[in-house]
């Protein structure tokens, strides 16, 4: 069993292959047999794992185990309270209620790599960054989300999946978790897999 992390870099799709040219996993990863544990936005960026295992897939991306994921989310605006309790209690996604575990806003992360192209900014609208962790992914629901409270997303980057964070990789680079590692975090989690 094999678990890898990748920072996905922005504007690449979380796939191996496109019929449209776009960039693809297969320009970082150059490892056979492994395939992604869930998704991430084409103009999304962060921590993407894959693994060869089916089991570990769906325990990563099925929302019935409730592995919480964390992002940074740069917003458009000012997030007032009322804002991040939206997030918390909850917004309706073609009628289902999405919400947050947890909502807060943080300062602009240190040592954050440029994106290219830069986010657009307005001298006349601030930019703030929020922490968002979730425990299920609907398409595109951190930015559906954002929006509905008033707080359109500029930039997301997912940073944890669970006890797997993004840590220091920069766009493009991955590492591999060990046998042990992993075997220490399925215990953690509860999770038995063979």
């Amino acid at each position: 069993m094999r678990l890898l992390l990748l920072n996905k870099p922005f504007r690449c799709l979380s796939q191996f292959s496109d019929e449209q040219g776009r960039a693809t996993l297969a320009r970082w990863v150059d490892q056979k047999g492994v395939y992604p544990a869930g998704r991430l936005d084409f103009d999304s960026e962060g921590l993407l794992a894959l693994t060869d295992h089916g089991g570990l897939q769906a325990r990563i991306s099925d929302p019935k185990y409730q592995l919480a994921k964390t992002y940074l989310v740069q917003v458009e605006g000012s997030p007032s309270q009322d804002a991040l309790a939206t997030l918390c209690a909850g917004v309706r996604l073609k009628g289902v209620l999405v919400r947050a575990t947890a909502a807060r806003c943080v300062p602009e992360p240190a040592g954050l790599w440029p994106r290219t192209p830069p986010i657009r900014t307005r001298k006349s609208v601030p930019d703030h960054w929020l922490e968002l962790v979730i425990e299920r992914g609907l398409n595109r629901q951190v930015r559906r989300m954002t929006a509905a409270a008033g707080l359109p997303a500029l930039r997301l980057i997912r940073t944890d999946i669970g006890p797997w964070s993004l840590g220091s990789l920069l766009p493009g680079q991955w590492r591999e978790i060990s046998r042990d590692r992993m075997a220490g975090d399925f215990r953690n989690l509860g999770w038995r897999l063979s």
